[in-house]
């Protein structure tokens, strides 16, 4: 599909449904969200070498500014300072108190620096995307945001051709879940039970060759895992604001998982949307697009760490909440009650 078809596309789509939002214009078109940022129908778009970890090491000098990570689920948003980066050759990290997170930069391909009107006001972005054009990460400039270094940084990394077509890829396909008969059950319970470390879940899976929900669904007796309804997802967040206990979120995409650590205050509904709306933190669940949700608990050195985990109607993970914790500090008691709270009361 040639850009300026595209692009009248595109024009022409959101003439018939204002605030449309350009993921959700993508999956009308049929194409990806990089392939309709590309076209800058609602702004200037300016395309930035693939040089993540240089564009990455640069984004504290940008300030204060909003973190933003999403799946088609959920959405996650936070304010705060890009700090401690590091960079390796599976994973990469930023760890701060406000910006945490966790980055598979294999799985990024393009970046632009993006200027778009919203409401009468332009907002300045950073967006990251994987070779399928699927978004994996975007970086909203604030008021308190240094303008100076975001326009150094865009100099800085400017891809030599503006008007080359984007080379998109196919999306990577979904691994096959094996049948629960060829999967060694009792020695994957085992492994389960004997788990130090809950960074070791994901190799458990690998090593046995289970997907995630199949891991829940075949986990050890007892309280190892327990299907809870999905009205779950709302009442551990009212519960976690009730009492003001500090919990982690974690939200992800195959390239990308954005972690928020503190108490949530600001709760709502909208339309199908669940949200917390805290001046530093914003969180946006597309409700029916939860199709399970799951209390899981694994044993480590600091004793039972538990979670709620929440899929789509894929499988995929696309958000969990934690309670406040920290390696060598036990899992707080208060985020065990809410979840035996709501264990007891909506269980499966």
């Amino acid at each position: 599909m040639e850009t300026t078809t595209l692009k009248e596309q595109y024009t022409a789509l959101l003439a018939s449904q204002p605030g449309l939002r350009i993921r959700n214009a993508a999956d009308i078109l049929g194409v990806s969200e990089a392939e309709l940022l590309a076209t800058a129908t609602q702004g200037k778009v300016t395309r930035l070498v693939p040089d993540f970890p240089g564009i990455l090491g640069k984004i504290e000098t940008l300030g204060y500014v909003m973190a933003l990570t999403r799946n088609n689920e959920v959405v996650h948003e936070r304010k705060g300072v890009y700090l401690n980066p590091s960079f390796g050759p599976h994973a990469s990290l930023f760890v701060g108190e406000d910006i945490d997170l966790r980055m598979f930069l294999n799985q990024w391909a393009f970046a632009f620096a993006v200027e778009e009107e919203t409401r009468g006001k332009v907002r300045q972005s950073l967006q990251f995307f994987g070779a399928d054009g699927l978004a994996m990460h975007k970086i909203y400039l604030t008021d308190q945001s240094n303008q100076d270094a975001f326009n150094e940084l865009v100099g800085a990394f400017l891809y030599p051709d503006q008007e080359s077509a984007l080379n998109i890829s196919p999306s990577p396909e979904e691994a096959v879940e094996l049948p629960d008969s060829e999967i060694d059950v009792i020695g994957f319970r085992n492994a389960w039970i004997a788990l130090k470390d809950t960074h070791d879940f994901f190799g458990l899976l690998r090593k046995f060759q289970v997907s995630r929900t199949q891991a829940l669904r075949l986990a050890p007796e007892g309280e190892y895992a327990v299907e809870v309804d999905l009205v779950a997802v709302r009442k551990v967040l009212q519960a976690a604001a009730e009492t003001d206990t500090p919990i982690m979120v974690f939200v992800g995409n195959r390239g990308m998982i954005q972690i928020h650590t503190g108490t949530v205050h600001k709760l709502f509904e909208h339309g199908e949307w669940y949200n917390v709306m805290d001046p530093a933190f914003n969180l946006h669940i597309h409700e029916p697009g939860i199709t399970s949700a799951w209390i899981v608990r694994k044993p480590t050195e600091d004793g039972m760490v538990t979670s709620l985990e929440c899929f789509n109607a894929s499988g995929e993970l696309v958000v969990t909440f934690f309670g406040k914790r920290k390696p060598g500090i036990p899992e707080l008691e208060e985020w065990r009650k809410i979840v035996a709270d709501i264990e007891n009361e909506f269980s499966k």
